[in-house]
Formats: structure tokens, sequence, C-alpha cells
């Protein structure tokens, strides 16, 4: 498991949830996200933030809502097929 740790704006646009990174940070500053780690709930607030392997996130896009759990984060901003390996859906 990786536990280099990463902003999640950078995150969100790697894992291909969003097309550009600025889009992700808006996403996240406006408090749309939360994340679960060592079972504390968090609402995450700054783009700045950091995420790892095994941190959980609930966020809703377009009307649907994702529960979802890193696996990894990721170097680069690869194909779909590459970016589905970042996480699972719980």
């Amino acid at each position: 498991m990786d536990q280099e740790p990463c902003r999640i704006d950078v995150w969100l646009w790697r894992a291909r949830f969003f097309k550009t990174r600025a889009l992700a940070q808006r996403f996240v500053e406006e408090g749309r996200v939360r994340l679960t780690r060592a079972r504390a709930e968090t609402r995450l607030d700054k783009a700045s933030r950091n995420v790892r392997a095994g941190d959980e996130l609930v966020f809703a896009i377009g009307g649907r809502l994702f529960s979802i759990r890193i696996e990894a984060c990721g170097e680069r901003r690869g194909p779909a097929a590459e970016a589905r390996t970042l996480y699972s859906e719980t």
C-alpha cells in the first residue's frame, strides 16, 4: 500500500473525477468532500489537505454519490484504466 500522502485536489484529478485541478480545488473548497480516517470523519475545506491510502471519501458529483476508499495516490494522471486502480468503491 502506498503511504505517501498527496493533496486531495491532485488525487481527485488523477483519479479522473474532475477534468482539471482547478475544478477539483473549487469542489473541495466548497466543503463537498467528507474524509474518514481512523473512524474520524471530517469535512475537507482546503484543497491542500493531504489524503493517503486507506482513507475513505464521500462526495456527490452530478447527482451521483461516491463512497470510495483510496488505494494509492498515483504518480500521474493516466488513462481511465489506470485511474480506476487508485480507488475502490465501498
